[in-house]
């Protein structure tokens, strides 16, 4: 997952500085690796996360919170784009991606250090 985000992150890189027809659809073909990284993954560590009970539940949350979050994003990249430029805006986007991929990290860290590899809630 974490390998996923950072992939994502330096395609957005990619696609802010890319200057050929090819390199874009270069870039395309690399996104797609992202989300074969990362969509099961995502679903997988959830699931990991949860105890048995609750992960229906776990589910029914990360989308909603993956559906509410798109919106804004979406919304923030082109008030960027259209207000400061499209390096701006793709640069953004992969400083979040790298950002997340570094938070993920370090919840992952913090977590085996407690000895739990479920949430109790």
């Amino acid at each position: 997952m974490v390998l996923g985000w950072t992939v994502y992150g330096l395609v957005y890189l990619g696609f802010g500085f890319a200057s050929k027809a090819y390199h874009i659809w270069f870039l395309f073909f690399i996104y797609g690796l992202f989300f074969g990284l990362c969509e099961g993954t995502e679903r997988a560590w959830v699931a990991d996360l949860m105890e048995e009970s609750k992960r229906g539940t776990a589910y029914g949350i990360y989308n909603f919170f993956i559906g509410i979050a798109a919106l804004p994003a979406s919304l923030l990249m082109g008030l960027l784009w259209k207000s400061i430029g499209v390096q701006w805006a793709f640069s953004f986007g992969a400083m979040m991606a790298l950002i997340a991929a570094l938070l993920a990290i370090i919840l992952m860290g913090e977590q085996k250090r407690k000895g739990s590899d479920k949430i109790s809630a």
